[in-house]
């Protein structure tokens, strides 16, 4: 699949933003390239309307574009439900693996192959992407391991709660001040976890996981000048060394699946390279060409298809604590969004 806070709107940092994790996870440049500016915050009201130089067909474009990567993301519990046998650190380590092969493949039918060699060529940046690979292995662990062990509600839920970890980001280490209506939001949305873990016995890990290291993965791929497609093969070369070694030490095992299982599980797990890039590709795209409000909000359509999906194919559990923590998550959400768009429009 798939992060960031927005600057004052008026007088005030932090006023009238709505918070977007997929942004910054996708590594793109609004305007320039994608959801992650260089800068680390963006003007709502400045993106109310598409930009000037954007003709209808091209939004129109953008929107369906928008629609199809978060419909793949919705949709991608679907994908790894057949793949319920196959350990989770092993589909992780196909993921990376031909994700990285896929998007090499891309960049050179595209002629940029040579963009990674300065990349390659910037140690700190390099770093930092690192860091970023290390985030999002840990973002894909966690989902993985849930949909696999029937946990999809509650992988749905670290994606609605991911947007609101973006405001505390933006609060903790780019010092924002957020208006009563947002702290208002933030309060409700910690007030649900606390309530769900202390309702059930249980803390949401799965879902907390998810939501810190997807946010923590989009503010440091928002910080970074770098495209989204650029920035995964960086990510997954620096991954590959121990993708591959895991691989071929189940293999050696016998543990491996590839080549030992189904055509259809095989073909599933060398999916799972275009699987991770179209739609990061589609996304990055339409952030381009449609405003971040309309984005912002269409955000949501991935969670909510897989928290339906959990919920009536599935047949995951879903009433009494967890239902209430759902609702009053939803409740912060819409006062954070309701805000930022009525900031926005007094402008």
């Amino acid at each position: 699949m798939p992060e960031s806070a927005h600057t004052p709107a008026g007088g005030q940092a932090g006023a009238g933003r709505i918070a977007d994790p997929a942004y910054s996870a996708a590594g793109a440049q609004p305007a320039a390239g994608g959801p992650n500016a260089s800068d680390t915050t963006a003007d709502l009201a400045s993106t109310a309307m598409p930009t000037g130089t954007a003709k209808p067909i091209v939004f129109v474009e953008g929107l369906l574009a928008a629609l199809a990567s978060f419909v793949v993301w919705g949709a991608f519990p679907f994908y790894l439900k057949p793949l319920y046998h196959v350990p989770s650190m092993q589909i992780i380590a196909h993921r990376v693996a031909w994700a990285c092969v896929f998007v090499l493949v891309w960049l050179s039918v595209r002629g940029d192959v040579g963009s990674l060699r300065k990349l390659f060529s910037d140690r700190a940046l390099v770093g930092r992407l690192a860091i970023s690979a290390l985030l999002i292995t840990i973002n894909w662990v966690a989902y993985v391991w849930g949909v696999g062990h029937g946990h999809v509600v509650e992988t749905s839920l670290g994606y609605f709660i991911s947007p609101l970890v973006n405001v505390l980001l933006g609060v903790v280490v780019l010092r924002e001040r957020l208006n009563v209506m947002q702290w208002t939001s933030v309060g409700i949305a910690a007030a649900a976890v606390i309530y769900v873990s202390v309702a059930t016995g249980a803390l949401p890990w799965i879902a907390l996981t998810i939501a810190a290291s997807f946010s923590l993965y989009g503010f440091l791929r928002k910080i970074m000048h770098v495209e989204a497609l650029q920035g995964l093969a960086v990510e997954t070369l620096l991954l590959m060394p121990l993708a591959s070694g895991y691989l071929i030490w189940c293999e050696a095992m016998g543990t491996g699946v590839l080549g030992h299982s189904s055509l259809a599980v095989d073909a599933l797990l060398v999916g799972c390279g275009p699987m991770t890039a179209v739609p990061l590709f589609l996304f990055a795209f339409a952030a381009r060409v449609i405003p971040y409000s309309t984005l912002g909000l269409m955000l949501y359509i991935a969670p909510s298809l897989q928290l339906l999906s959990g919920i009536f194919v599935y047949h995951e559990p879903f009433a009494g604590a967890r239902a209430l923590g759902f609702v009053l998550i939803w409740l912060a959400l819409l006062i954070y969004a309701g805000d930022g768009v009525w900031r926005a429009r007094k402008v």
